[in-house]
């Protein structure tokens, strides 16, 4: 390889590596504005709750919800989530509303030992009156490997991330039956396990975000 020939490969190599970088940092400022915007709504008060498939007709908004949910069969757990320090994992079930569209109901914590044995998940059963906050998903962040995986417990799969897409073709739902949302249990209702309303759980508020975005910026 010739000295020209060595000169333009490491400009090559500069010009993708300051791609990156830019690419990255645009990613930190879009996660922030997503974040800004969500703490921006003001939540909906418990008076001004709608059914499911009300909530379903604006997805963009934050809507308090009570309605009757048949639950489904699968349970989804969420991995990597801490609270109060301890690691654990999200329970969710999916659940129908009487107009067929299927939401992802946010159960609750539970937290798993040393050794990371996954706790025994009790579905729930038959339909229900249902009231908690319509509410976006976590963040998928960056994608590596698969979403799902099956555990040892029946119609139970162990998420890495909440890939709404992976996760209906599992539970075998159509791509239009699975809302775009998940529906943050009230925690006053008995059943589940421990939870709270946070909007943003277990995740970097937006400044963090734009602090990651100039550090890769100036990259």
């Amino acid at each position: 390889m010739t000295r020209q020939h060595t000169a333009i490969f490491g400009w090559a190599m500069a010009v993708l590596v300051a791609v990156l970088f830019c690419a990255l940092g645009a990613w930190q400022l879009q996660r922030m504005q997503q974040k800004e915007s969500l703490l921006a709504q003001l939540p909906p008060t418990r008076a001004a709750a709608v059914s499911l498939a009300e909530a379903a007709s604006t997805p963009g908004s934050l809507h308090w919800i009570d309605d009757q949910l048949q639950f489904l069969p699968g349970s989804v757990l969420l991995d990597n989530q801490l609270r109060e320090g301890r690691a654990g994992i999200k329970v969710y079930q999916p659940a129908r509303a009487a107009n067929g569209v299927v939401v992802l109901v946010d159960l609750g914590w539970l937290p798993l030992p040393a050794d990371r044995s996954l706790p025994l998940i009790r579905a729930e059963q038959g339909t229900q009156a249902l009231q908690g906050l319509w509410a976006p998903a976590p963040a998928t962040g960056i994608a590596l490997g698969p979403a799902l995986t099956a555990a040892t417990q029946p119609q139970t799969w162990l998420a890495t991330r909440m890939d709404l897409p992976a996760i209906a073709a599992q539970l075998g739902l159509g791509s239009a039956e699975l809302a775009p949302k998940v529906l943050r249990l009230d925690p006053a209702l008995p059943l589940g396990y421990v939870r709270d309303l946070d909007l943003l759980p277990n995740t970097l508020p937006p400044s963090r975000h734009l602090g990651y975005a100039v550090q890769w910026f100036a990259m």
